[in-house]
């Protein structure tokens, strides 16, 4: 199977988040990245996968030249090889140009299956893997918990709300989303870390992966830090009707009830 896995960098959790004075994005200079996790759920499925059906996984990365650190570890705990989408501004693509530039991407690749994680843990829109399929004209299904692959089809299982759980048969190729927690990703070995450095990174301009994308459908005005108040207020009037409008602020403005 040719697999192809997208990978994104986010700033580290414990990243201490300060924003810039135009207020559009965060100080780049001032944190650290790291892997988005829930694209390392999809690695390690995409790794899985290879190790019992054969083939090959690819790392699909964009964003600027610091995006190299994940794709390496991408490639060092197994991936043999890797396109990066260069790009200094891409976190002011929406959902909808991330996507594109994806397919952009991947399309000539001709990949069995495409996977990604089920959000990013910076935007956390969790549209990008469905709009790669819709651009790619493949089917696609999210959440997914379970992979089986047999005589060229997909069996997956799916989290449903409540508790639920379905299984579902899918042609190849196809998109999938990772549901975070499934697997144990593995650590990258000092052998993989050397192998890593002979893999090849095909890099591919922004204007090449975008040449086909929309205009931007969704743009963040400003980026703010919420400012906390206290409020106070103090209700009147007899003890049925002060229970009464109690109730009504806790249920449609406090919304604890």
């Amino acid at each position: 199977m040719k697999i192809a896995v997208c990978m994104k960098q986010v700033p580290a959790k414990d990243a201490p988040l300060r924003i810039n004075d135009a207020g559009t994005w965060v100080r780049e200079g001032d944190i650290s990245y790291e892997t988005c996790e829930p694209d390392n759920y999809a690695l390690e499925a995409a790794l899985q996968l290879k190790e019992k059906h054969g083939g090959e996984v690819v790392v699909v990365s964009l964003g600027p030249e610091r995006v190299r650190q994940v794709i390496k570890e991408g490639l060092a705990k197994g991936a043999e090889r890797a396109l990066h989408i260069q790009d200094d501004q891409f976190f002011q693509l929406d959902p909808l140009q991330m996507a594109a530039a994806l397919a952009g991407a991947v399309r000539e690749e001709k990949f069995d299956l495409i996977l990604t994680g089920l959000q990013s843990d910076d935007h956390g829109y969790g549209q990008t893997g469905v709009i790669l399929a819709e651009r790619l004209g493949l089917p696609h299904a999210t959440i997914i918990m379970e992979i089986q692959v047999a005589e060229g089809k997909l069996r997956v299982k799916r989290e449903l709300e409540g508790g639920w759980f379905q299984w579902i048969t899918l042609p190849l190729p196809a998109v999938l989303t990772i549901q975070s927690g499934i697997n144990k990703p593995r650590y990258a070995s000092l052998k993989g870390i050397m192998a890593a450095k002979k893999k090849e990174i095909r890099a591919i301009a922004r204007a090449e992966a975008l040449k086909d994308a929309p205009a931007a459908t969704l743009q963040a005005q400003k980026i703010y830090v919420p400012q906390k108040t206290k409020k106070t207020e103090f209700l009147d009037g007899a003890p049925k009707e002060v229970a009464a409008k109690l109730l009504e602020k806790l249920k449609h403005e406090a919304r604890v009830l």
